[in-house]
């Protein structure tokens, strides 16, 4: 697709690419927004009542996140609307808050999504974006399948036509196996046939509106057959008509101030998982169509977002990959496709909610479960298993801890287990040990290359990171457990041509290990110093004990420096 043009990181990224709007996309952007509202219609209702919310609201989301993210948001492709984990993590959290109050429990959805928003208000000005990458790719795998378990769990008794139960993935999985009895077969007909379609039809038909495909058939189905006097749940009738602004409402004024921290605390997690599976979507069409996102850029649009459907009736929403596959594969050119999806979605609201009035709630639940299975990546979990057991034992922790401790303190053990990781990782820098490449003077890692020369006489060394003071224990017990090993050792020198920085405990550090050796009659140099740690080790006087540091010693030099081994004391005697 053309450029666009216009400034790359406006803070208004539509006054970038809408003066240099092209006829041509108009028939692109339409088709991609009446195909994405086909998607949202039904996604959104089952979305809803997985929050234990309004099948209404899901559709006031939809038609409003896109309208706030088109004009702030920076990616061409990302579709906003409500998202699973979202949902089930409103769902379980509101539940307790609203005491069986149906308009409380609406209420504070739409307060947590205004608190969302001022989270992300708060994260666009002190340019967080950065910070919020930390989380990292393995942790999100266990995550989201955990989430996807989690999520599965309190939809299959709506399938079975059970009542379910449960405040956690065992205790639900333990009812619906204790209520299998009182299955309703209609029912679990109804939901079987809704996922064997959808099945087919995103195996033969990707990219179509098979969901409300399914929607209308079983609309049909349920109506000639009266499957309600049978025992069926339906939806039941929808309000009709636009969303009303809605800042304040009446059923929040006994808002306890311990409920205030708890909104707060699912809003950030709401922020966390709305940006990270935002963002991870975004870049996946960026690349693919060969522009840029601006990951500050994405706190405003999706921040807006949650701002218009706080305030008109809905809940926090999110950019999703399965929403944006649609919008793109529909031919999105810009974002002006989210405005024509919201359009069609306001006529849906206008005039024909009245459809959905015989609806089977086990066909939602059968979308939902459709929409999550994706979440659990097998191929990516026998690939952490192979490449990297750190990561996939990351990727276990952030599983067990949606499954036991539920998604809302499930995010929080998978921020935590990402920054455990990091540090763990951070902690134990590589310490190569280097010897000669054959033929050359050049010098490489012996670990790595076996085939290269051992320097006689002396331990060539260096750290893989900066030498700073969480790191510094590891290296000294690493190069000492290696002196140890080694016999007729006259000098250890330690490049440093691979650390970009050195702060005080680092430099300590290197004083105390020359004192190790010292005690051992070792001698001990650096090379290779870049300018700022040359400073601060001659800061530290490092230079009265390991000689000049300076960039004219270089390491092929330094271990031609050692004097030949005395004689064995054993062998002058005999001669």
């Amino acid at each position: 697709m053309a450029d666009m043009g216009g400034n790359r990181w406006s803070i208004l990224p539509i006054t970038g690419w809408l003066p240099h709007y092209q006829p041509a996309w108009l028939r692109f952007d339409l088709v991609a927004g009446v195909t994405l509202a086909a998607y949202a219609v039904p996604v959104s209702l089952a979305y809803a009542e997985l929050a234990g919310l309004p099948a209404q609201m899901g559709l006031y989301c939809y038609l409003l996140a896109g309208l706030g993210y088109a004009i702030f948001g920076s990616s061409r492709h990302l579709a906003i609307g409500p998202t699973s984990a979202i949902s089930l993590l409103l769902g379980v959290t509101l539940a307790g808050m609203a005491a069986g109050d149906p308009a409380r429990r609406a209420a504070l959805a739409s307060l947590t999504a205004l608190i969302v928003a001022g989270v992300f208000a708060l994260a666009w000005l002190l340019r967080l974006s950065v910070l919020v990458n930390f989380i990292s790719e393995s942790i999100l795998t266990g995550f989201k399948a955990g989430a996807a378990l989690v999520i599965a769990s309190t939809q299959l008794p709506k399938l079975f036509g059970v009542q379910g139960g449960g405040d956690d993935f065992f205790e639900r999985l333990g009812r619906l196996v204790q209520q299998v009895p009182d299955t309703s077969l209609l029912t679990l007909v109804i939901g079987a046939g809704a996922i064997v379609a959808l099945l087919w039809g995103e195996r033969f038909l990707p990219g179509r509106p098979i969901a409300l495909a399914v929607v209308l058939l079983a609309l049909v189905v349920a109506s000639l057959g009266q499957v309600e006097q049978h025992g069926v749940k339906v939806v039941g009738q929808l309000p009709a008509g636009l969303p009303h602004f809605q800042l304040t409402d009446a059923s929040l004024g006994t808002v306890r101030s311990e409920e205030i921290r708890e909104l707060t605390r699912l809003a950030f997690a709401c922020f966390l998982l709305a940006y990270i599976e935002s963002i991870s979507a975004a870049r996946t069409f960026a690349l693919k169509h060969h522009y840029a996102v601006d990951p500050r850029q994405e706190f405003l649009g999706l921040g807006l977002a949650s701002l218009l459907v706080g305030m008109c009736q809905g809940f926090p929403v999110a950019g999703g990959l399965s929403q944006s596959a649609v919008n793109e594969k529909g031919g999105a050119c810009t974002p002006l496709s989210l405005l024509f999806a919201s359009a069609v979605i306001g006529l849906v609201l206008l005039f024909f909610t009245g459809l959905f009035q015989s609806l089977p709630e086990a066909v939602l639940a059968a979308i939902v479960l459709i929409a999550v299975k994706g979440l659990i990546d097998l191929k990516e979990v026998r690939y952490l298993w192979h490449a990297s057991r750190i990561d996939f034992a990351a990727a276990g922790v952030a599983l067990a801890g949606v499954l036991l401790m539920g998604i809302l303190d499930g995010v929080i053990i998978a921020v935590l287990a990402s920054v455990v990781m990091l540090l763990w990782r951070s902690a134990r820098p590589h310490v190569a040990f280097i010897g000669r490449i054959p033929g050359t003077d050049r010098f490489s890692d012996t670990a790595r290359h076996p085939e290269n020369e051992a320097i006689p006489g002396a331990l060539a060394f260096r750290v893989e990171a900066s030498l700073v003071y969480f790191k510094v224990d590891h290296v000294l017990q690493t190069v000492l457990q290696r002196v140890q090993n080694e016999c007729g050792l006259q000098r250890v020198v330690y490049d440093l041509s691979n650390t970009p920085y050195v702060d005080i405990a680092g430099a300590r550090m290197l004083r105390r290990l020359h004192d190790e050796l010292a005690g051992r009659n070792i001698g001990f140099r650096v090379v290779g110093a870049h300018g700022e740690v040359r400073d601060r080790l001659r800061f530290e006087k490092l230079q009265d004990w390991v000689g000049p540091i300076n960039r004219h010693l270089s390491l092929g030099e330094a271990v031609a420096m050692i004097t030949p081994l005395p004689e064995p004391q054993s062998k002058k005697l005999s001669t």
